[in-house]
């Protein structure tokens, strides 16, 4: 199939050929679905979208499932998970193609499990591989720019996020639920649709909440929760957790008790703990909210960012906006390279260099080189002056590779280098 699709780009006109695509994507997602034999028909499933904070999300769903006695898949960007089997995701996509859903799903049937939780692109949604997926509940949680220069406008990429909305209108399970943040401007857009149960969330509905640099504590039906993660933004994660499990009229209690046991999400502020000095967190922060969201957890802190956040080809407006972000909340910053695919990673670090105005950033192209850099600033930083120090590394988390040109990929995990860089340092 990868072939033939290869084989029609060479022989076919660019115009023709984009403009078939389409219904190329359609067929492949039917042909999918028969292959599979409908398998979403014969479990239940929740699809979990926005722009960020899915992952987080979709596990926070899995362990109130499970908690809840459930048996459960995930199919998200961390991972995959069908019962207690699971394997990391290293495909650079949420929702790989060729019939893989439809695959996962038929392999969770099989499983025997109860729910299949599945974050939801909108890529995903424009090359069609969540159709004839029958969901049972959706969740919203956010939507801000991102992929403009693959959707076209962001019009385009709302319409591909709504799109996962007219699926849940148009599924046959009943009831349907519709999960949907009202502090997002979109969020009354996604709770119109037309389903039996419509559960909107806000901030305020977490009052009173707390945010510390070891935790967060907010209230959900009158019940206080106390949580590992941290960040403003992890409550309204977690509140779309439990907003979608009160759907599944699972009991506060099975809830608070799920969430607390959450210690960490790989990739998502990440906390590194080696004996340092100071602290150390690896997230994925990809949009500027994302990385404002980030640095604003951590406001007493001296915040040394190695960014880089910025993928060849792709979202180059907010090269500039990133940078500029940086420039504002952190006190050192070193620019590196993340993803260059087939852009000379030096111009991506040079249209980044325009949004500084108060800082003069390190450009260290070697990842690994920026990452060790980091760590010894904030060694010195700390032995020195005796100021907390934090280092922020961004724009990666748990993604298993930096992608080059032509298709070439170098193996890699934030993590594991930030771990072998302090041993030298120790």
């Amino acid at each position: 199939m990868d072939s033939l699709l290869r084989f029609g780009r060479k022989i076919i006109p660019a115009k023709i050929f984009r403009a078939a695509q389409p219904v190329y994507h359609y067929v492949l997602a039917l042909a999918g679905a028969i292959i599979y034999r409908f398998p979403s028909a014969h479990i239940k499933v929740v699809g979990i979208t926005g722009t960020k904070g899915k992952t987080t999300t979709a596990e926070l769903v899995n362990t109130i499932l499970e908690e809840a006695g459930n048996k459960t898949a995930l199919l998200g960007t961390l991972r995959f998970k069908i019962a207690d089997k699971e394997e990391p995701n290293l495909y650079k996509m949420t929702m790989p193609g060729r019939f893989f859903v439809q695959k996962f799903l038929r392999r969770a049937v099989n499983a025997k499990c109860d729910w299949a939780i599945l974050e939801m692109t909108s890529e995903g949604s424009k090359q069609f591989r969540h159709s004839f997926i029958d969901l049972d509940a959706l969740v919203f949680l956010n939507i801000a720019p991102e992929h403009i220069e693959s959707h076209g406008s962001f019009e385009k990429y709302l319409a591909a996020k709504f799109a996962l909305a007219e699926a849940l209108k148009n599924s046959p399970k009943r009831p349907r639920s519709i999960i949907s943040n009202l502090d997002d401007t979109k969020g009354e857009k996604f709770l119109s649709v037309h389903v039996e149960n419509k559960l909107p969330f806000t901030l305020a509905s977490a009052k009173p909440y707390e945010v510390k640099h070891s935790g967060l504590s907010f209230t959900f039906k009158e019940m206080p929760i106390e949580m590992k993660l941290v960040g403003e933004f992890n409550i309204m994660n977690a509140l779309a957790a439990a907003k979608f499990a009160t759907s599944q009229h699972i009991s506060p209690e099975v809830i608070k008790k799920a969430l607390e046991k959450v210690e960490k999400i790989r990739g998502r502020v990440e906390f590194i703990e080696a004996g340092q000095a100071f602290k150390i967190v690896v997230d994925y922060a990809h949009t500027p909210d994302s990385l404002k969201a980030l640095y604003e957890a951590f406001p007493h802190l001296y915040k040394i960012a190695v960014l880089g956040n910025t993928g060849g080809g792709r979202d180059k407006w907010k090269r500039k906006e990133m940078a500029r972000i940086a420039d504002v909340y952190c006190q050192e910053i070193l620019l590196t390279n993340e993803d260059p695919y087939d852009e000379d990673p030096q111009t991506i670090l040079d249209d980044m260099r325009k949004g500084f105005e108060r800082h003069e950033p390190m450009v260290l192209l070697d990842r690994r080189r920026a990452i060790a850099t980091a760590l010894a600033k904030a060694e010195g930083i700390r032995k020195v002056r005796n100021e907390d120090v934090i280092v922020l590394i961004t724009g990666k988390g748990t993604d298993p590779f930096i992608m080059g040109p032509n298709g070439k990929k170098e193996a890699w995990d934030d993590a594991s280098v930030v771990r072998q860089e302090l041993k030298r340092i120790n």
